[in-house]
């Protein structure tokens, strides 16, 4: 038996044609029998470091039998020399979170995966308390089972008040250990309520891992990274992934 929320996450590569250019984490998200890829903005395009892909791969798994098999499934990231993703604004400025829907009948078949919908979002009447133990659910450096094409899950834990946008800006903070090629990786925490319980997906989908999070003013040889990280919230996918 495999745990679903693996299944829920994919590897991410990205290409300028059939240049390799970096690795990331995404996952699925799904709404109205629409399916879509979810990760970081910055992976999709980022002027700052002059990243400019042309198109995704991610790894799918194939064979309900055997979790060894897989394939990739390419997806373009322009169409008529426009976006093809969705990426999101708020009032202080852009969210490092973008989404891109697949085509659900250029998968192969069978496809084995899990993913998250709106369900899996916290609702307004729940509270999340300071110090929290939640997951993220990723590809570190690129670093997985390469043998069962699975992602590998880091401890974290809630180090601001969740609700609250830290700064002013639309993400929360978790203290974790994280790495380049995480980016893009679901923050989850287990589920208590009932109804998600018995769900196939027993997980509440709280954020977007985006980057790790530093002082300007710390001394580099003298002072340790902080072991934080932005973490957007989730909610942003109910308008990404909106008709």
């Amino acid at each position: 038996m495999v745990d679903s929320l693996l299944l829920t996450a994919t590897r991410i590569c990205t290409f300028e044609q059939q240049r390799l250019l970096s690795n990331a984490s995404g996952f699925l998200f799904e709404r109205d029998e629409r399916l879509f890829l979810v990760t970081s903005r910055h992976v999709m395009m980022d002027e700052e470091s002059r990243h400019f892909p042309d198109r995704l791969e991610i790894e799918l798994h194939n064979d309900p039998e055997n979790m060894a098999k897989s394939t990739g499934f390419s997806i373009p990231l322009y169409r008529d020399g426009k976006p093809f993703w969705r990426q999101g604004l708020d009032t202080a400025g852009e969210i490092d979170v973008a989404a891109i829907e697949i085509d659900r009948s250029a998968l192969p078949e069978p496809t084995v995966y899990h993913a998250f919908n709106p369900a899996h979002l916290l609702n307004a009447v729940e509270h999340i308390e300071i110090g929290a133990s939640l997951l993220i659910v990723g590809f570190p450096l690129g670093f997985h089972d390469a043998l069962h094409h699975m992602p590998v899950v880091r401890q974290a834990m809630l180090a601001s008040s969740f609700g609250l946008r830290f700064q002013g800006q639309g993400y929360f903070l978790t203290d974790a250990r994280t790495h380049r090629g995480t980016s893009g990786a679901p923050v989850v925490m287990r589920a208590c309520e009932s109804a998600l319980t018995q769900d196939a997906l027993p997980w509440r989908l709280l954020g977007v891992h985006s980057s790790r999070l530093d002082v300007g003013t710390r001394d580099l040889l003298l002072d340790e990274a902080l072991g934080l990280n932005c973490a957007w919230y989730a909610d942003i996918l109910l308008t990404l992934t909106s008709t």
